[in-house]
């Protein structure tokens, strides 16, 4: 499949679907706290979903049985909802989620403390953030996939965090995953040159110790090798001849996200 550029219409509809997950994100950011379980998250999560008209893009996708990505703790990504598992005070939780708004994809994470965390917590999420908006600095038409991915590298190494290398960011549109691929690591090559057009879902993995990850049993829910915290944080970019339009980020101000 290649790269492909939006048309005005199709960005029209691509950030109302980012609109619409933004809000997704807001409701259940208000709704987290120590007690509930994971699968009160997700079942919260696909009822925003669907109150907009939309489907959530993760349901199913390849199997994954549920909307919402919840991932606690030493878990990078794709953690499975479950009554049993309960967040408690100290805890740090991704929520990972996408809709389809009239076939068009959104993608976006972000990671939460529940209730009083640890500085070190505190620190890696923080940090997280600032990579993604350290790698949009040079998501710019002209620019190349390279340049994005060098500096969320090199924002995590300067807090001696890894990166994860075994996952990445990708292309968006009329498929939740299309090229092209976007690592968070530096790279040897320059990648894919930025057009104006381009849809991306720019996502950096940050592990409090080693990048390493391995998948458990379920084939779904990734983890850190040495067991510890690890934060995710992305949003859906459009490329411009100008600034990246956040389309899963909007009216704020960035620094304070």
């Amino acid at each position: 499949m290649a790269i492909t550029i939006k048309s005005a219409r199709e960005i029209e509809l691509m950030s109302e679907a980012g609109r619409i997950l933004e809000i997704v994100h807001n409701e259940l950011a208000k709704a987290l706290h120590s007690g509930m379980s994971t699968l009160d998250i997700d079942r919260l999560g696909e009822e925003v979903i669907r109150s907009y008209g939309c489907i959530p893009s993760f349901l199913d996708y390849d199997g994954y049985p549920a909307s919402i990505c919840v991932s606690v703790n030493d878990e990078v990504v794709h953690g499975i909802p479950d009554k049993h598992r309960i967040l408690k005070e100290g805890d740090i939780v991704s929520l990972d989620a996408g809709v389809i708004y009239k076939g068009y994809h959104s993608d976006a994470a972000r990671t939460y403390g529940i209730g009083e965390i640890s500085k070190e917590a505190e620190e890696l999420i923080r940090v997280t953030r600032e990579c993604f908006f350290e790698g949009i600095k040079y998501a710019k038409d002209g620019n190349h996939l390279c340049d994005i991915a060098a500096a969320i590298d090199s924002h995590a190494k300067k807090h001696g965090y890894g990166v994860v290398r075994d996952l990445c960011g990708h292309g968006i549109g009329t498929d939740l995953h299309e090229p092209p691929q976007i690592p968070n690591y530096k790279m040897d090559r320059k990648g894919v040159k930025l057009r104006a057009g381009m849809t991306l879902a720019i996502e950096p993995m940050i592990n409090m110790g080693t990048w390493e990850v391995k998948w458990l049993e379920d084939k779904w829910t990734v983890v850190t090798k040495d067991h510890k915290y690890s934060a995710h944080y992305e949003n859906t970019v459009l490329i411009t001849e100008g600034e990246p339009k956040l389309l899963t980020l909007t009216g704020h101000d960035r620094a304070s996200v």
